[in-house]
């Protein structure tokens, strides 16, 4: 287990004014679902894992309902080398050969998400482990990928799935039951076969199906980054698409600014792109003011 860091340098007045000005954000969000997309270092490193598992937990005991939706891809990676297979990307999403697709179900519905729901369970929480496929949750169809730079051409990347429909009943029965789903972004087509979809995409539409407070996407980058590297801390939908047009936006940052943009204008509260390496990243984004990344409105 990693290190608790010391905190004895901290009064015990200092640590009861530190828990009262969390208050306003508990009564704010009390009832409310957040739903958070977990990936980046902090799926890999051992005490960034910790402090995730820990801050899922606490927000579901005072009384909000966390919805985990992982990602996993360099755990795939990593599975598709031992086989001697090298992952390709086009714009982004993952090319999905039907080898691939059984390596991605196994990683993510097996180890992927196993570890996650054990992490949250030992910090206290009693997580449920959920593919697309549970409950007819995530239906899907064969992505058609256009060109960026040449809309005449689409590209064919195999078993990744455009989301069709969201049935979210057997999350919303989960987190009746004082569970937190943790979702593994697989859904299923019309001929019964398996879909990768982006887990941004997924936590994106999620979050709009199940009216969600809040849309937490975490990531390797302080947010969304302008071409000089400075950190860009509120974006509005037009800012978006000139980001886009000018190519500020690209490679794996560009479905999780789609989903982002497309939760904001579905009705979302709020969309933010957070630093998944700051320690309890999730709390100072959620119960205090200040922020780490980039908020995401739709106006």
């Amino acid at each position: 287990m990693p290190q608790e860091p010391d905190l004895s340098y901290i009064g015990p007045r200092d640590k009861a004014e530190i828990l009262a000005q969390a208050l306003p954000y508990i009564r704010q969000f009390h009832g409310k679902t957040m739903v958070i997309k977990y990936g980046g270092n902090a799926m890999t490193d051992p005490a960034l894992q910790a402090d995730f598992a820990e801050d899922v937990v606490l927000l579901k005991l005072v009384g909000m309902n966390p919805v985990v939706v992982h990602g996993g891809g360099p755990q795939i990676e990593t599975a598709l080398n031992r086989l001697g297979k090298k992952g390709h990307f086009i714009q982004g999403m993952r090319v999905t050969d039907e080898e691939t697709m059984e390596v991605v179900e196994w990683v993510l519905a097996g180890q992927v998400q196993q570890d996650i729901v054990g992490l949250i369970n030992q910090a206290g929480g009693k997580a449920v482990g959920l593919t697309g496929r549970d409950g007819g949750m995530i239906r899907a169809k064969k992505l058609t990928l256009t060109d960026r730079d040449n809309p005449s051409i689409n590209h064919d990347i195999g078993f990744v799935g455009d989301i069709v429909s969201i049935d979210p009943s057997v999350v919303k029965a989960l987190q009746d039951d004082a569970f937190i789903p943790v979702i593994s972004p697989i859904g299923f087509g019309e001929e019964n076969e398996s879909y990768n979809i982006n887990a941004d995409l997924v936590a994106g539409k999620l979050a709009t199906v199940l009216q969600a407070e809040k849309l937490l996407l975490l990531t390797n980058t302080p947010g969304v980054l302008d071409k000089a590297g400075n950190l860009l801390t509120d974006l509005t939908a037009r800012e978006i698409d000139g980001l886009f047009a000018d190519g500020t936006i690209s490679g794996g940052m560009l479905p999780k600014i789609e989903g982002a943009l497309d939760a904001a204008k579905s009705g979302v509260n709020s969309v933010h792109i957070i630093d998944g390496r700051v320690p309890h990243a999730l709390l100072l984004e959620i119960l205090s003011d200040q922020a780490f990344g980039t908020m995401i409105r739709s106006h």
